[in-house]
């Protein structure tokens, strides 16, 4: 607690992005950040505004999401976690509360967020896991997109790889890793950045899946990285599948691991 009195808290939290119009809170429809804001200002008894390490899509999903909120409460780790609980619908949850110092920001003290885009590959569609994950019909070859993928990690200009209405003042970013798996009619894909741009993980995830099918040649993911150029690109892939699994941080803050990612085989 500072000198005024205000605490800075740090929190994880996991959301089934289905039934919301993502993270942002925007006039006329249900986001994540409105609702969690109203759990906590009710716990609080005090309005709460909450900053997210990272913005999610209507639709994407977290298991390792991390905002932070400045409060004059004083409540205790547990108090905090089943308070918001208590007030949050199923389909949000917070897994741990931490004081932080005024110093810690979940996004600018972000040194890496990790996606995985879940995939069901088979000639139907999913019933039950509608909505939470991907489902592509025609066979992919994982070999294909997998060396479709080598020329993507490192540090390049992602302009063609991100949304035409992404506001980023820049679009170079770093990719750590980006791994392609595969179990029985179960593709997923893992991407380690040091940041994203909007419909990035999605833009790569298309290229990669029109190169799975047969309609283009592996070196069509780097061609595409070097135009720089959005139209050049392939189909956004939807939704659906994709999860916010974890941000990194500084060992200092000594935050719990990230929740294991989604799974569904």
């Amino acid at each position: 607690m500072n000198p005024n009195g205000i605490s800075r808290i740090a929190m994880c939290l996991e959301y089934d992005g289905s039934s919301y119009h993502g993270w942002q809170i925007q006039k006329g429809v249900v986001t994540v950040q409105e609702t969690l804001e109203g759990a906590v200002s009710s716990v609080a008894d005090e309005q709460i505004q909450v900053i997210t390490a990272g913005r999610t899509d209507a639709g994407v999903h977290a298991t390792g999401q991390i905002v932070h909120y400045d409060t004059r409460s004083n409540r205790s780790g547990q108090g905090w976690l089943r308070g918001i609980n208590s007030n949050l619908p199923e389909s949000v949850v917070v897994s741990w509360v931490l004081p932080v110092p005024a110093t810690f920001h979940a996004r600018y003290s972000a040194l890496t967020r990790s996606y995985r885009y879940v995939l069901l590959n088979r000639p139907v569609r999913p019933t039950y896991l509608s909505g939470r994950v991907s489902w592509y019909y025609r066979p992919l070859d994982i070999n294909k997109m997998k060396m479709a993928a080598k020329p993507l990690l490192g540090e390049h200009d992602f302009n063609a790889y991100r949304a035409v209405s992404c506001q980023s003042n820049t679009s170079i970013r770093i990719i750590h890793e980006l791994e392609i798996n595969q179990k029985e009619s179960w593709i997923w894909f893992d991407i380690k950045a040091n940041g994203f741009l909007k419909h990035m993980v999605r833009n790569i995830v298309g290229v990669l899946i029109a190169i799975g099918a047969g309609e283009c040649e592996p070196d069509w993911s780097r061609e595409v990285l070097e135009t720089r150029d959005r139209t050049k690109g392939g189909v956004t892939a939807t939704a659906d599948g994709l999860y916010l699994c974890g941000v990194s941080y500084s060992a200092r803050y000594n935050f719990p691991p990230a929740p294991p990612p989604c799974r569904f085989w």
